[in-house]
């Protein structure tokens, strides 16, 4: 029998998910809370085949994700995809050079190359994120140059050092609404269209969901983008736009809870049988 390890933090709705599809489909599959382990050769003891990996925290997730990779066990996502994904910049620079249409974006450390930044980016009003992050924190809306000042300012003196890195995206009028996409492998399993009156569109800020149609336009984008990431089991946030659809940024421990009922796909059911797959093909 298989054993798949799901590496966690807290168990949510959507670990709770994988939980019932792997139990549905007699997968042995063991909990394993990464807070408690201690990750050492000597001290290993865990069998597993295959780790999955769904911390809440990005940052104890990845070395999780090294060790296990270092031992030789396959995890999904590894480590190399992970590590594109949790930093919005990178994934920005993979996915502009491998021709993948997403956001105009660009890096800068202070007000003046943000000034010069932002005129080639069209002008205000434009997005402020922080390279890491999820859950739509610490975005803002930058409509003009008074705004941009302040802010900058109070990440310079507040932030951590990752905040003083100011990674600016062109702003684009949604409509109400955008797209989130799940992608295994390069296929687009379901999407759904997240609407909202403001302009953060997460689920996690008040979004509400709806079925998208999987379009071969979306399928394209979203497989491009897969295969410009290194596949694995992706979630990918997508803007229509006046020149089509555009990739804003892709998640690699996605969340999908309140998905599944809209599109009436078990996206957890396609994550263990990813797993497996996975492990059929390494082995």
């Amino acid at each position: 029998m298989i054993t798949i390890g799901l590496l966690h933090s807290t168990i949510r709705g959507d670990e709770k998910l994988i939980i019932a599809a792997a139990r549905s489909r007699s997968v042995d599959l063991i909990l394993i809370d990464i807070r408690e382990q201690i990750f050492s050769r000597d001290c290993w003891n865990h069998r597993i085949d295959v780790a999955l990996e769904r911390s809440v925290s990005t940052v104890k997730g990845m070395y999780a994700v090294d060790f296990m990779e270092s031992i030789g066990i396959p995890v999904v996502n590894s480590s190399a995809v992970g590590r594109i994904c949790q930093d919005k910049f990178l994934t920005s620079l993979v996915l502009k050079e491998r021709g993948v249409a997403t956001l105009d974006f660009g890096m800068v450390f202070s007000l003046e190359q943000a000034e010069e930044l932002i005129t080639q980016l069209g002008g205000y009003p434009v997005v402020l994120k922080p390279p890491t992050g999820s859950w739509g924190r610490l975005l803002a809306k930058i409509n003009d140059r008074d705004a941009l000042e302040a802010l900058i300012d109070h990440k310079q003196i507040l932030g951590s050092p990752d905040h003083k890195a100011l990674y600016l995206q062109e702003y684009i009028a949604k409509k109400g609404r955008d797209i989130r996409a799940f992608v295994i492998n390069g296929e687009t399993i379901a999407a759904i269209y997240r609407d909202s009156a403001h302009w953060i569109t997460n689920t996690a800020r008040g979004g509400k969901s709806s079925n998208c149609p999987v379009t071969p336009e979306l399928s394209k984008l979203c497989k491009k983008a897969s295969d410009a990431i290194g596949g694995g089991i992706l979630a990918m946030d997508v803007v229509e736009t006046d020149d089509g659809l555009k990739i804003i940024e892709v998640n690699h421990t996605m969340e999908f809870k309140n998905s599944e009922k809209p599109t009436g796909v078990s996206i957890s059911g396609a994550i263990v049988d990813y797993c497996i797959k996975e492990l059929g093909i390494r082995n």
